[in-house]
Order: structure tokens, then sequence, then C-alpha cells
């Protein structure tokens, strides 16, 4: 018998007609990263390279784009007519409505009703530092947050005469030191209703009575109800009963009744509050 022959190995398929096979490609960009992002060239230097230079007040015009007739000449017969007429090739409306249509709401949510964040540094019991507003430097102590978002904070009024006050909190800073208040709770009337201003109090310039001088002017002062003091005192109360606990409590009252101040060497972003 004749010995077996191998078998041919096959051949691999030939690339199809009109298929191109695209290598990738191992030269280097003409500028690239040499290292924690300088680049090869600067940008002035691939200006001049790549030929800017060249396109620089070049404008392309663009086409012109045939206007939309709207109204369209006809020639009307008659000797007293004119001869032509512009006649619209849209007719106007016939009947124009009288009130405006009521559009339906989006659905969304106004702004009062929003879910206010706030910092989680400013806790209550946090001595923050006030900057701006008639007390702006002052250091007050954080005693609740109102469901619109502001914070409310006092002095206390006995410490540096500032008295309960809404703020926002991005004009805070809010510091590492605070005050255990233990279970001290806000009033319930203690809403923004209840800070709000009252028009009549408000500084205004009253009315001239007959026989009075032209020039004689007289302003109403605001002046605090008898409800707003008492208010002031039980919550100043708590939060002076609640320093007067802590061991530092001298260091901690002098320090709430300094004002808050940068010297000429003091950097805010260095400081650690």
């Amino acid at each position: 018998m004749a010995p077996t022959q191998p078998k041919a190995v096959a051949k691999p398929a030939a690339a199809t007609a009109g298929a191109v096979t695209k290598k990738k490609s191992t030269k280097k960009p003409r500028n690239y990263d040499l290292g924690n992002g300088v680049m090869r060239f600067s940008k002035s230097k691939m200006f001049h390279k790549k030929a800017k230079y060249k396109f620089i007040g070049k404008k392309n015009p663009k086409p012109e784009k045939p206007k939309k007739l709207t109204v369209v000449v006809k020639q009307i017969g008659g000797e007293k007519n004119g001869g032509t007429r512009t006649v619209p090739l849209k007719r106007r409306k016939s009947f124009y409505p009288t009130q405006e249509k009521i559009r339906a709401s989006s659905g969304g949510r106004p702004f009062s009703k929003h879910v206010r964040r706030i910092r989680p540094n400013l806790k209550i019991g946090t001595v923050c530092i006030l900057l701006a507003g008639r007390h702006a430097g002052k250091r007050v102590v954080l005693v609740g947050i109102l469901p619109s978002g502001l914070l409310l904070v006092t002095g206390p009024f006995a410490f540096n005469s500032c008295p309960l006050r809404r703020i926002p909190q991005r004009y805070v800073i809010g510091t590492s030191t605070r005050i255990s208040l233990g279970n001290f709770k806000l009033p319930k009337h203690f809403n923004d209703d209840y800070f709000k201003k009252n028009k009549k109090c408000v500084k205004r310039t009253v009315k001239r009575k007959e026989g009075d001088d032209i020039f004689a002017t007289k302003k109403e002062k605001y002046v605090p109800s008898e409800q707003r003091k008492t208010d002031q005192k039980t919550v100043d109360e708590a939060v002076i009963k609640a320093i007067g606990a802590r061991p530092d409590k001298k260091v901690l009252r002098g320090y709430l009744k300094a004002a808050f101040g940068l010297r000429s060497s003091q950097y805010p972003h260095r400081l650690r509050f």
C-alpha cells in the first residue's frame, strides 16, 4: 500500500473584491501630550503651523433665501378703479376673542412649596457669624429653622443687642462652636407670618393736617409689641442657661459679645471657623 500523504492545510480565503482592509496608523499626531498636560507645541505655534492666519477676516456670504410672498398684485378693469389691487394671500381672521384663554398650569410646585435644604453644619445651637444686614459681624446662636428655609437666630439680646431675626443661610458662616439647648423647643406661633413687618409700624411720613406747618413731618417709629418682648425673653433665657452650664462660659460670653473682623494678614479661605 502507498503511504498516506498528509492533508494540505487550508489556505485562508482571499479577500473579496472591493473590500478594503484598514490598517491602524502608528504615526503620532503632530501635537501630542508630553506629560502633565504639557503639549509639544503651544497654541501660538499651532496657529502658524496650521496656517490659520490665512482664514482670519474671511467670511462666506450666505445665499439669500427667496422671500415668501404675502401679497399679490391683481389687475382690475375700469378707468376709475385704480388699475391694480394688492390682495393678501392669507385671509385675515374673521373672529378675534375678547379674552385670553386660560392656560393650564404645568403642574409644577410653586417656589413656596419647594423642599428647603440646609447646610449640614447649620444645626440648632450652632454659633453663626452674620455677614449682612444691620447686625453684620455679630456672632449669634441658631435657634430654629422656619418652614420657608430661613434661619431664626438670636444674640442673645443681652450680649450683643441682636434680637430674634430671620436670615438666609447664604448670609451666615457656621462655626464649629455649638451650644446644646437640650429639650428646648420653639413656640408653635413662631412662623414666617409672625416675623413679617407690620406696614403700620414701618417708618413713614404722616399726612399733614389742616393748620399744620408745611415743613413739619412726623415719622412713626417701630415699637416691638409686648408679645414680641416676652418671646424674646423666653428664648434668650434658654440660650443663656445653656451657656452657663458650660465649663468655658466666660470665654463663650466674651466670644458672643465680640464682633467678627479680619486683619490685614488674615484671609477667610485660610481660617477654620
